[in-house]
């Protein structure tokens, strides 16, 4: 009776700690939720639905699910992609963190015919040349909460944002401006510099498919703001002397439209929901 009374005892102890911890162990001992003092690493599971989609039906065009992005990068130059990580420091909280740094150039060539070559040369080319680059910045800081021990845990917060972006292109003429070659040629144009800022709660689940490994969809609330500066271009254009016998180039900037497809400044403001879908994300944690 008394080993009955010490085994009853000894398994109601095991299993108020298996409550507390909220561990759940696989066949081999592994455990499948989060850990104190873990670390995460967060993707956008767009590319795996996609790739499941297409491995069912035998397409390449299938869309992922509507997605409230972790962060929207800040300019479209670049992969536009951000980092997203987390650090568990109990097993009820976290903090999140994202980052994106990049910048970069792209130069391309085009062949166009030689203005000073004799009309009987069809062959007599010269390159212009555009250098474009750009510069984008994205940075965010978040306190998560997490609640349950079972394999599908919520999870609910708040998280704030800050992006900054730029970028510019150069051009470089084959064909110099001269008497001969008379016109107006764009030297270099200038995107307005933007800034985001955004503050956002966010509420979803983890749903732990494989140990240390989850599936998390969230809905978010909160304020972006977004402000684009006006964009800036400078023209060179061959000005012809009073005698009409020579001329010389004039350089001079613009700011804004000017018929160069660069736009006028512009801000937003807006308080909603996530109301295009859900965020889907793909989580790994480890120590």
């Amino acid at each position: 009776m008394r080993k009955t009374v010490l085994f009853a005892v000894a398994i109601s102890a095991a299993t108020a700690v298996t409550a507390q911890t909220g561990e759940i162990t696989s066949n081999r001992g592994e455990n499948w939720l989060s850990q104190d003092g873990d670390w995460g690493l967060i993707f956008d599971a767009t590319p795996l639905i996609n790739y499941a989609g297409n491995l069912f039906n035998g397409t390449t065009g299938n869309g992922g699910a509507a997605l409230n992005n972790y962060f929207g990068s800040n300019n479209s130059k670049g992969s536009n992609v951000v980092i997203g990580a987390k650090k568990l420091v109990n097993a009820n909280t976290a903090y999140r963190g994202m980052l994106r740094i990049g910048f970069g150039n792209d130069k391309s060539v085009e062949y166009v015919s030689s203005a000073t070559a004799p009309a009987t040369d069809s062959l007599a080319f010269v390159e212009d040349v555009t250098k474009a680059s750009f510069l984008a910045i994205d940075l965010g800081f978040g306190l998560e909460k997490r609640v349950g021990s079972t394999r599908v845990v919520g999870v609910y917060g708040a998280m704030f944002n800050v992006g900054f972006g730029n970028s510019k292109r150069k051009f470089e003429y084959g064909n110099a401006l001269t008497f001969d070659n008379q016109g107006t040629q764009v030297t270099e144009s200038k995107d307005g510099s933007t800034l985001k800022i955004g503050l956002a709660a966010f509420g979803g689940v983890e749903w732990f498919c494989a140990p240390k490994v989850s599936l998390s969809g969230e809905y978010t609330w909160g304020f972006a703001f977004s402000s684009t500066g006006a964009g800036e271009s400078t023209k060179d254009t061959f000005v012809v002397d009073g005698a009409g016998t020579g001329g010389s180039v004039v350089s001079t900037t613009n700011e804004g439209t000017r018929n160069d497809g660069i736009a006028d400044k512009s801000s937003s403001f807006g308080i909603d929901t996530g109301v295009t879908g859900a965020r889907i994300g793909l989580n790994f944690y480890f120590q």
